[in-house]
């Protein structure tokens, strides 16, 4: 494939202007995020629930790639800035961002591109750089999270405990199934320029 992003690959041929292409996977990956976001759980000894909104972030990145990937998290940040309720359990609003998760969903913007930036490399394409490139796509998010939960709310040491600990076995779940979802997407792409070659 001569490119190793699936919207690249399936991008149609002929009378589909590319920013009307672009700009429905832009919408349509904000709302697969901000649906993820709504599947989370509260845990009661911190203010950091376990959601499965980080795998669409990274799926997001690693789908669409680092430019378009970007843009549907800035999207849905947008939205959930504007008053739309596609933060995690339904929350909206500015302030979200100034709460104890709000470093989170900054990390989740450079989640996107760092996983779309990687997989543009080729660096998912055989299983052992797709897992290297999903591990870091998730454990983004970490830095600006704790590092902002540390600094507002409950200081460093414990923060690390709070919002970085509870997650690991959750996160290699998240790793795992999206480990199967480029696999898939891989074969898809390839089975997709073969046939346009075939023709």
């Amino acid at each position: 494939m001569s490119s190793p992003v699936l919207a690249e690959v399936l991008r149609p041929t002929a009378r589909v202007p590319a920013r009307i292409y672009d700009a429905a996977l832009i919408a349509g990956f904000s709302l697969i995020v901000a649906l993820a976001a709504q599947v989370s759980i509260p845990l009661p000894f911190t203010p950091v629930p376990v959601p499965l909104q980080t795998l669409a972030v990274v799926l997001t990145g690693a789908l669409l790639g680092s430019r378009r990937g970007t843009l549907a998290i800035l999207l849905y940040l947008a939205e959930g800035f504007a008053g739309l309720p596609v933060f995690s359990m339904g929350r909206a609003g500015f302030v979200h961002l100034l709460g104890p998760t709000g470093g989170y969903l900054v990390g989740f913007v450079a989640a996107a591109w760092l996983t779309g930036f990687l997989v543009e490399r080729k660096l998912a394409a055989y299983l052992p750089g797709a897992l290297l490139v999903l591990i870091l796509g998730h454990l983004v998010p970490y830095v600006t999270g704790v590092a902002w939960l540390g600094l507002s709310a409950v200081g460093f040491p414990k923060a690390f405990v709070l919002g970085f600990l509870p997650f690991l076995v959750g996160d290699a779940m998240k790793v795992a199934a999206a480990v199967g979802v480029l696999a898939g997407a891989n074969i898809l792409g390839t089975k997709t320029v073969q046939r346009r070659q075939a023709r």
